[in-house]
Parts: C-alpha cells; sequence; structure tokens
C-alpha cells in the first residue's frame, strides 16, 4: 500500500517537519513492514508560465514548430533558475495559445528517466527551457498536449512553483500489509495506525452526513451460497445526474493516485478509484442510461458469458457472483465491471455501487479468470461492512463538485447486517503468551486505542467486541497480538527459552545424516535440483536405481496438474536427471572435474489405493474431514529417500610424475560401496543392465540379497546428448531401503594380537557367472578362519579356455586365540576351493 503525505495529513495530524523515513519507522513499531519511499522524479525550476505569442513555423520535413514567448516570472523580475522574466520556447503542441498559462521547465530542471533541462539550439531558434505535456511530468500519457493549467481549474499567478501547484511535491510512504490486516489497504486505516503509533489525534473519513436514497431496485439471489454464506450481504447505490463526464481530472487526484500507483483513466473512474483508496471499500459505476430495469446479485448460470472491461469475453463459472440486470450479466462481482454498462465520455447520468461481498467468493472468482484487481484485492482480505454508504456519498460529493453532477434521491441502502464478535480474553493470558508485564490499564487501553469495545466479564477476563474494520479480532491471542503491537514490542523482553528435552534423531536421520557426512568427506560436492523433470529426462533415466534390465521407451509417470514450467512436469523417478543437469552447467562455465552427490526423494506412483491424487477438492477457508484427510494421505505417492553421485573428468589430475586418471565404473562403484557402508551395510556387486548406463559398464548394487542400486557409466549416446565431455560415472542407490536392509546393531569383533596368514586364491569360472557370487561362496566355505577377502584380478585370454575367465582372490586368514599355521590357513582356503567347485564347477588354476 502507498499513501501520500499529504493525503495522510488530512486525516491524521503530521508535524510540519516529518519525513517520509519518520512515517516508516512510525509504522513499523504498530506491525508494518517498511517497503520503500515513492516521489516524482522531478527537480529544478518548473514554474508557471504565460504565453505572451505563439508563431507557427513549417520546417522542411512536413512539421510546423511554434516559436513562443512566454513570460516565467513577473514582470521585471528574474525568474526561478535566475534568468530573464520573458523566454524564447520551441514547442510543438498545438493545443495552446497566447494568453494560456502552462507550465514550464526552466534550463536546471532534472524530468524522469534523468532528461535534464538545458537551453539548446532547434530549429533556429535557442529555445530556452521547455512547455511540459502531461506525459511528460508523469501526469498521464498525453505526449502531444501541453498542460493548459485554465483547463483544470486553475488560474495561478505566474512563477508559481509548479510542482507545489500540481502535487508534484508529494511523496508516498510504501508498506507491506498482512493478508490479515485488509482494513489497512485504504489511507484511512493507515492514518488510524498512525495515531496509534504518535498519538496524534485521527479524524475518521468515514464519519459524515449520509444523504439517504431510493427507489432503485436492488435484489440479492444467490441461491448456491459458499460456507454457507451468501455471496452478497449489503448493496447501496446513489445516481448523480448532469455530469460533464470528459471534464480532466483534477491536478492533485491525478498525482496523489499516481503516487499511489494507479494511472489517471478519467474523471468517474479517477474518482471511483481515489474514495477506494481512501476508504477501502472499492466503488464501481455505471452509466445508468445503459442499465436495464434493476441490478440482482446471483450467482452465474452454465453456460453464461461476460465481456469485462478488459475487452475479453469470458465464460462464466456456476459459483460466479455477478451483477445483472435484466439484459444479463453486467458485471463480475468485486472483481471487474462489464463493458456493456460501462461509463465514458458521453454518459451524463451515473449509477453509483458500493458492496459488500463474501471474501472466499471474490477471492475465487479472482483466481479462476487470473483477473487479480485493486477492488478484488480488498475484497478477498475483507471491507468493513459499515463504511460502504460513506464511500458512496463520497464518491457523490466528489461528482457533484469536480464533474457538475447533481445528486438524486434515487438509489438503495441495503447496508451489511453487522453484529459484533466477542471474544472472553483473561487478562493473564496476556503477560502468560508474551512473558511481559503490561499492567491491566495498558491491556485495556490498547484495545480501546484500536477501537474494540472492553467490559469486564469478571475480575479476571475482558469481554471484547472488535470494531467493524477489525473482522480478523476472532481469538484471545489475535488481541494479544494487538495489544503487544500497540503497548510496544520493545517492551517484549529477550530471553532464550530452554529447549524441551526430547528424543533425538531417529535410526532414520541418523543413518542418513552419516552417509552425508562420510560422502561428502570422501571428495563429493553436495547439490539439491529441483524435483521436476521432463519426459524425455523421465524415459532416459527410468525407474530410478531399482529398474535393472528395463529398456522400454516410457515409465510410469507422476505428471502435475499445474506444473510451475510446461517443460518439466513430472516428478522424478531418479536423482540422476538433477545431477546431470547440474553437471551441464558446471561444465558450461569451465568446471570440468565434478564429484556431485544428492540426497533427495524421489516418487513412485504405487499408493496403497492404487491411484494419485483426488477429484475432491478440499473449499477454501474450511478444514477437510478426517475421511477426506485420509484419502489425501493415502493418495500421495510412495516418496523414498534416494542417493545419487555422479563422477565427471579427473580423478587424479595430471601433473609431474603423474599421467592424470578420468573417473570410471569402478569409481562410481568405490563410492556406492562407502555410501553402504557408512550405513552398516554390506555390498555386494554383480553384472547388471540399466536404460541409462553403458551395457558392458553396469553394475548392480546387491544388499542382503536384494536389488538396491545400480553404478556404472552412462550410455555414450546419453553423454552426448547432454553435452558432457568424456566417460561419465555415476551410481544411484535406494536409500531407504538399505537403511531397512542394514542390521540394526552393526557387526563388532575384537582385534586380534595373533599374526595374520595370506594367500592368493586364482579359480577359473564360466563368464556368466557373476565374480561378487564366486567370492561370496569362497568365503562362506572358508570358514570363521577367513578374516578378509576381495577379488584382485579378472583375466580373460591366452592360457584360459574361450567362455571362462580366472579369478584371483587376496584372502588373509587370522585365528582369535592363537598363531595360525600355514597348512591351517591352506586346509581353510581349499575348503572355499570346494564350495565354489559345487557350486559353480569352479577349478584352481595351476
Amino acid at each position: 500500500m502507498r499513501i501520500p503525505l499529504s493525503w495522510l495529513g488530512e486525516f491524521v495530524s503530521l508535524a510540519a517537519d516529518t519525513t517520509p523515513e519518520d512515517v516508516h519507522a512510525r509504522l513499523v513499531s504498530v506491525g508494518f513492514e517498511e517497503e520503500s519511499v515513492r516521489r516524482f522524479d522531478i527537480s529544478g525550476p518548473v514554474v508557471v508560465g504565460e504565453v505572451l505569442s505563439a508563431e507557427p513555423e513549417p520546417q522542411s520535413n512536413g512539421k510546423t514548430i511554434n516559436w513562443c514567448q512566454v513570460r516565467v516570472a513577473p514582470e521585471g523580475q528574474r525568474a526561478a533558475d535566475g534568468g530573464e522574466d520573458v523566454r524564447g520556447i520551441v514547442c510543438g503542441a498545438h493545443n495552446f495559445g497566447p494568453g494560456d498559462k502552462v507550465v514550464v521547465t526552466l534550463p536546471g530542471a532534472v524530468l524522469p528517466g534523468d532528461f535534464k533541462i538545458a537551453a539548446r539550439k532547434t530549429y533556429g531558434h535557442v529555445s530556452d527551457g521547455m512547455i511540459a505535456s502531461a506525459r511528460e511530468l508523469t501526469l498521464g500519457e498525453d505526449h502531444d498536449g501541453i498542460i493548459v493549467l485554465s483547463r483544470l481549474g486553475l488560474d495561478p499567478e505566474v512563477g508559481a512553483d509548479a510542482l507545489a501547484l500540481l502535487g508534484l511535491d508529494d511523496t508516498a510512504v510504501e508498506i507491506n500489509v498482512t493478508p490479515d490486516r485488509g482494513y489497512a489497504f485504504s489511507v484511512r486505516g493507515v492514518a488510524r495506525e498512525y495515531s496509534h503509533a504518535t498519538g496524534a489525534s485521527f479524524a475518521d473519513p468515514a464519519q459524515r452526513e449520509i444523504a439517504p436514497a431510493s427507489g432503485f431496485e436492488v435484489r440479492i439471489d444467490d441461491e448456491a451460497p459458499i460456507r454457507g454464506r451468501v455471496g452478497a450481504t449489503g448493496f447501496v447505490t446513489r445516481v448523480v445526474r448532469g455530469i460533464d463526464a470528459s471534464r480532466p481530472t483534477p491536478a492533485w487526484m491525478v498525482a496523489r493516485l499516481q503516487l499511489a500507483g494507479i494511472r489517471s483513466l478519467s474523471l468517474p473512474v479517477d474518482i471511483s478509484n481515489y474514495v477506494m483508496l481512501e476508504l477501502g471499500n472499492p466503488l464501481h459505476s455505471y452509466d445508468l442510461a445503459k442499465l436495464t430495469g434493476g441490478i440482482t446479485v446471483r450467482r452465474a448460470r452454465a453456460g453464461e458469458t461476460l465481456e469485462t472491461l478488459d475487452g475479453q469475453q469470458r465464460t462464466l463459472h456456476i459459483e460466479d457472483l455477478l451483477i445483472t440486470d435484466e439484459s444479463g450479466p453486467i458485471g463480475l462481482a468485486g472483481v471487474m465491471g462489464g463493458e456493456s454498462t460501462k461509463t465514458d465520455d458521453a454518459t451524463t447520468d451515473i449509477l453509483i455501487e458500493a458492496a459488500t461481498f463474501d471474501p472466499v467468493s471474490i477471492a475465487r472468482s479472482q483466481r479462476r479468470h487470473k483477473l487479480p484487481s485493486e477492488a478484488s484485492k480488498r475484497f478477498e482480505r475483507g471491507v468493513d461492512p459499515l463504511v460502504a454508504q460513506a464511500a458512496a456519498q463520497r464518491m457523490v460529493d466528489l461528482l457533484v463538485e469536480l464533474a457538475g453532477g447533481t445528486a438524486d434521491t434515487l438509489g438503495s441502502d441495503l447496508v451489511a447486517p453487522w453484529e459484533p464478535t466477542e471474544v472472553l480474553l483473561p487478562i493473564a493470558r496476556v503477560n502468560g503468551l508474551l512473558g511481559t508485564d503490561y499492567t491491566d490499564d495498558e491491556v485495556r487501553g490498547a484495545l480501546t486505542m484500536i477501537g474494540c469495545s472492553v467490559a469486564d466479564a469478571d475480575g479476571e477476563t475482558l469481554r471484547v467486541a472488535a470494531p467493524s474494520w477489525r473482522a480478523d479480532l476472532t481469538r484471545p491471542a489475535d488481541l494479544v497480538e494487538e495489544v503487544a503491537r500497540i503497548v510496544g514490542y520493545d517492551r517484549i523482553p529477550s530471553e532464550l527459552p530452554v529447549a524441551p528435552a526430547g528424543r533425538g534423531l531417529t535410526r532414520s536421520q541418523r543413518l542418513r545424516r552419516r552417509a552425508a557426512n562420510v560422502v561428502t568427506a570422501a571428495g563429493f560436492d553436495e547439490v539439491q535440483s529441483y524435483p521436476f523433470v521432463s519426459r524425455s529426462q523421465l524415459d532416459d533415466f527410468g525407474q530410478g536405481p531399482e529398474t535393472a534390465g528395463e529398456h522400454s521407451t516410457a515409465v510410469d509417470a507422476i505428471r502435475l496438474a499445474n506444473a510451475l514450467d510446461g517443460e518439466t512436469p513430472f516428478m522424478r523417478r531418479s536423482l540422476l536427471a538433477g545431477l546431470v543437469t547440474a553437471a551441464q552447467r558446471n561444465v558450461s562455465r569451465g568446471l570440468t572435474d565434478l564429484a556431485l552427490v544428492e540426497f533427495g526423494r524421489v516418487f513412485d506412483p504405487a499408493t496403497p489405493a492404487g491411484e494419485l491424487g483426488t477429484a475432491e477438492v478440499p473449499p477454501l477457508a474450511q478444514q477437510p474431514s478426517a475421511e477426506l484427510l485420509a484419502a489425501l494421505n493415502a493418495s500421495i505417492p510412495v516418496q523414498p529417500h534416494g542417493v545419487a553421485a555422479l563422477l565427471l573428468g579427473d580423478a587424479i589430475e595430471k601433473q609431474p610424475g603423474e599421467p592424470g586418471r578420468a573417473y570410471d565404473w569402478a569409481d562410481a562403484i568405490d563410492a556406492a560401496r562407502i555410501t553402504v557402508g557408512a550405513v552398516s551395510a554390506s555390498l555386494t556387486v554383480r553384472q547388471g543392465a540399466h536404460r541409462a548406463f553403458h551395457p558392458g559398464r553396469t553394475a548392480e548394487l546387491v544388499v542382503a540379497g536384494e536389488v538396491v542400486g545400480v553404478a556404472g557409466e552412462l550410455l555414450p549416446e546419453l553423454v552426448a546428448a547432454y553435452h558432457l565431455p568424456g566417460r561419465v560415472a555415476a551410481f544411484e542407490l535406494n536409500l531407504e531401503r538399505v537403511m531397512e536392509l542394514a542390521p540394526r546393531e552393526p557387526a563388532t569383533s575384537n582385534l586380534s594380537g595373533y599374526p595374520a596368514a595370506t594367500q592368493d586364491l586364482t579359480l577359473v569360472v564360466a563368464t556368466e557367472v557373476p565374480a561378487g557370487d564366486v567370492l561370496a561362496t569362497v568365503v562362506a566355505g572358508a570358514g570363521d578362519l577367513l578374516e578378509e577377502a576381495h577379488i584382485v584380478a579378472d583375466y580373460r585370454g591366452q592360457g584360459i579356455e574361450d567362455g571362462q575367465r580366472a579369478l584371483t582372490f587376496a584372502l588373509r586368514f587370522r585365528a582369535p586365540d592363537r598363531t595360525l599355521k600355514a597348512e591351517e590357513a591352506s586346509e581353510a582356503k581349499l575348503a572355499g576351493v570346494a564350495a565354489a567347485e559345487q557350486a559353480f564347477g569352479a577349478k584352481l588354476r595351476d
């Protein structure tokens, strides 16, 4: 909300030296957020001038200019810039003549856009200043038409300050108004709050004499109320006849509207906007001659349409609240009027509407039709139901004064019924919630100051009734908040609360944090990416780590009904798409050696109910039932925690004495092993397949016999399609499943002080036999003396038959209670060989 200070000063006392910063500080003290200060970007000498002569001079380019002599100071006196009282000025406009008083910007003035005025030679003359148009002073869009002050009803002295005359020296303060304080979307509301902050006297502009009106038929016929409330509860109308709608809007009003963020359109429209900003009640004007019969407020019927003031033909929804006459819809209530009854320069008789609409109905309509407006912004936050008559009367008075109209007794006074909401407030609760030491008198005084009526319910409880403009005060906590901001936030002590005792992190939280700490300590940079992906990304990376062997062209998708980006409307089923996007961004900036990891959720369409989403949308401002909440929760996709990493570029940089080494599939598997080990699980690796990975360099990641992920190198054509250089290694794990399969208590053993016996073992097996299965069989067969075993070589070539390979294992044996003999170690090794021979037909290589 932007509030011109001159306007604010009409309703609350402002000291002569009050600055915008002072006003901001005062409003911040009562709970508003400071935004900015708005000024007309004009400085320097801008004065009233009188045209003495205007000689037309045709030019070779076909344009005719006026060579003008303009008096810019009283005769014989120096002008505001120190120069002569009469200036020669070149002007291209033709809507003025000798004797007219105009606005002259003298040399040294600076106009918006850093347009500096100086004496300059043009069209064969030295133009010593400029005669200004409305557009050049940001008072309108008319560039070719000079501002003629007499046509604005002004006859100032020559040489007078034109900035003050036109209100261009005014300043506005801008504040952020929270949704619950709709009353502050008006100068009236802000002036009242300023008086609370300063103690200055406040004059309520809504307190005015109301002329009665009757005879105009208004009917509210709401057959489909929302939340059991009708869409309109009040509808005040007034008629003004014989106006001249073509009259210009006074400069002071244009300036105030401009500072408040509303451009001038026409006198009737400007007056309605002015009253809306002043009192907070939006108004609408109808050309009375274009109305057919009376007005009915009702819901739209199926198939009805309305052409709104923006020229759009809109198909209406059956919940839309309409303003209609006998011809049909003439306005979308509280949002925008209709084209068929709008006022224009030919309008002479006006019907003024000041209504009270239900906030929920207006909010839904403006969102449904994507039609936010200054009116709907106020109606959806709640308008004072008792201000409509004052707003209508204020517009009548301004139309009579500025447009030459005559007030008619025709109208209606359907005033919204209002009963104050009473809240019982235990006085002790104020200090109990705030930790303050406010006295009882301070509590009563603060509530009375904001307009509440306060009475004692008993010795310890107050009976508080909120004023009509504060519909947000419905609970004791609301009243406590008001007391705090009025008495002063500075009275609230700063004390560090004692944290309540808790049970600490859950097992899942501990393991996820441990995994993240271990992986990042290993050299990975953690990133976070958006969970939204395109169809191509969904197809490229499949359904996540558990989809080994899938090579179809599409996967099940979760599509958002209202996506932020139409290019990425699907929820991710794999973390790899986000990592690839992050890698692209880094590579484009010259960072080609990357080790990225992401911990996050992925989205699986499988749900307990088997369906995603719900057809029933809970209504606004109404708590859903327990059954509906259960259905909504059941329709949410399963979202397991996952982890994925991407490796690109050099694992070891090229340097003196070191040739360097690029990341490959082995690094991805090692990173996966580190991650699984961090949660105390054991990882088994075997040959696998995945749509996004190289078919010969892909590993299935297995924990406790269950496939939980994939690792390897991405497909070269996929890497090329995403414009990434070289090889790209990656892994992805279903971290949630890994944590479930991990032992609840990690296995531990005592360290033996006895020496170990190491031996190598080479077995020849069929190529298709997974090396990991062979290793697991050897370990099981060797028994408890085998302390550690791992694969060190996989040989296929000379000396090995086709279809066979030689797997070499490094074995370490140790006894917990004695020095192990070589014979014992050999015996255990041969037991492992025998197990492998029985399971896979493995042969010990000579």
